[in-house]
């Protein structure tokens, strides 16, 4: 994935991530001096940033990979991880996953209550077929939402997400947000997950939520 104004990949990430931690606490009201830390909320007890209450970011309505309609209302019970991203990623997204699958481990049984979901924001490229053999091969149960571009685009806007097209010779990569956006079983939003954000922290935060 190619950064914004050229900057290298890892730094993009981060330097992303950080940009989109700002933009929601300035959607909230309380954008902060400085760039917030790990466990830097309001209630000081989870490792990512508290976002409940947001007024945005409150559902989707998706295809799976089999063609069914997917919104929060499935997933009731379950606590949600949501990442945007794209199959060709090559660092970003297959760490924020191979992150997810850590968690999943590290849960034990309590993983069963819990559902990752990966958005795809390259529907151009990313069928179905691929879509599905791309979140398995992270763990079984992961699962890929897709849409049209115009629903695509809807979406990332309704979770302050930022993605573009970035060209490369004669083809293109995507520049996109890297935050994990997590739901409690409620089907609230509770929390925006930096990219920077280890397993186990992220496993913490779960915990907490089940």
């Amino acid at each position: 994935m190619t950064a914004t104004h050229g900057l290298p990949l890892v730094s993009m990430g981060r330097r992303r991530a950080l940009w989109s931690l700002g933009a929601l606490l300035g959607a909230m009201g309380c954008m902060p001096a400085k760039e917030p830390t790990a466990g830097a909320t309001a209630s000081g007890s989870f490792n990512g940033l508290d976002v409940t209450g947001a007024a945005w970011g409150r559902d989707f309505s998706l295809q799976d990979t089999q063609g069914r309609t997917r919104t929060l209302a499935d997933f009731r019970g379950q606590v949600v991880v949501l990442f945007f991203g794209f199959t060709q990623c090559p660092d970003v997204c297959p760490t924020a996953l191979s992150r997810a699958a850590a968690v999943m481990q590290q849960l034990g049984p309590a993983a069963d209550r819990v559902q990752v979901i990966f958005v795809t924001v390259d529907p151009e490229r990313d069928t179905a077929p691929m879509l599905a053999e791309y979140t398995r091969a992270f763990h079984p149960r992961f699962l890929g939402l897709m849409a049209d571009l115009e629903t695509t685009e809807r979406t990332a806007r309704d979770f302050k997400v930022f993605y573009r097209k970035v060209p490369t010779g004669s083809s293109y990569t995507m520049d996109h947000t890297a935050l994990s956006f997590v739901f409690d079983p409620a089907g609230r939003l509770r929390l925006a997950v930096r990219h920077e954000t280890t397993a186990e922290q992220l496993a913490q935060d779960l915990k907490r939520l089940l």
